[in-house]
């Protein structure tokens, strides 16, 4: 009996190291610590307008023609919805600054779009160009880059905002084996490049200065060490699995025997 309960111990081993690698849900579920009644946010998610950024300015105002308005819309006719997908805008410089027509250069770094639309009517109207200005401003190459463990990806925000969670949506997700505790992100902050991590299991994450992200900052993920070790057994886990089967059937096969020659009457 004592060489059966070794090998049921050996099959029971064998077992156990072929399953080292599972990841409990726990270690990889989003924002896991969310209570039940929300988490209290910091600030308001809006995206800030940043060098290479390409915006879309156009100004209308009520009672003028078109002609008056066309030295402020020098990329079309305002309410052109084509230029958009001619891709044609005002480019942010090194500087944080843009040429806008008539008023000259203007410091936009670091306004959200709304702030920006708000600047640029304040000027038409107080320098007596327009009485009544409207102006809308839209991001026209909003983009994140994501960097996985296998593959990358450019994601392309069509919104005006895109926040970290949001980008690994559009990514696709995170596998079971992607390190969730040294997500980073990289961006260009005063001229340097800098590196946060971020852990999307956490709620901590929505007041994180990084949540909200801003135009060209890559994401990129690191492998656990969970991923090395299942694939250090992928080769022989086959093996593995074949030595545990006939480990076990062993098992049974002198169990039985040793059952059967104990029933098995002996010679009168």
């Amino acid at each position: 009996m004592n060489r059966i309960k070794c090998l049921w111990l050996l099959s029971f081993v064998l077992v156990s190291m072929m399953t080292t690698s599972c990841v409990t849900s726990k270690k990889v579920r989003y924002l896991g610590d969310m209570p039940v009644e929300g988490v209290p946010l910091n600030e308001k998610f809006e995206a800030t307008i940043s060098p290479y950024d390409e915006l879309s300015i156009f100004v209308l105002s009520d009672g003028h023609d078109e002609e008056l308005l066309k030295p402020f819309n020098v990329w079309g006719s305002a309410g052109n919805s084509n230029v958009n997908n001619n891709r044609m805008g005002y480019l942010v410089d090194v500087d944080g600054n843009i040429e806008f027509p008539v008023l000259g250069e203007l410091h936009v770094e670091g306004l959200t779009r709304l702030q920006l639309q708000d600047t640029i009517a304040t000027h038409l109207k107080s320098n007596g160009y327009l009485s009544n200005p409207n102006v809308m401003v839209r991001f026209l190459n909003f983009k994140v880059f994501f960097l996985g463990t296998e593959n990358g990806k450019v994601l392309t925000v069509n919104e005006e905002r895109c926040t970290f969670l949001e980008a690994l949506a559009m990514s696709g997700g995170l596998d079971l084996y992607t390190r969730r505790d040294r997500i980073g992100v990289m961006r260009q902050v005063n001229g340097k490049m800098v590196i946060h991590y971020m852990d999307p299991r956490s709620t901590e994450i929505f007041n994180d200065e990084f949540f909200l992200l801003q135009q060209n900052d890559i994401i990129f993920t690191e492998v656990g060490t969970r991923r090395f070790l299942r694939e250090s057994y992928s080769n022989w886990s086959l093996a593995i699995s074949a030595l545990s089967s006939l480990v076990t059937l062993y098992g049974f096969y002198k169990l039985i025997k040793h059952e059967t020659a104990s029933a098995t009457p002996g010679p009168r």
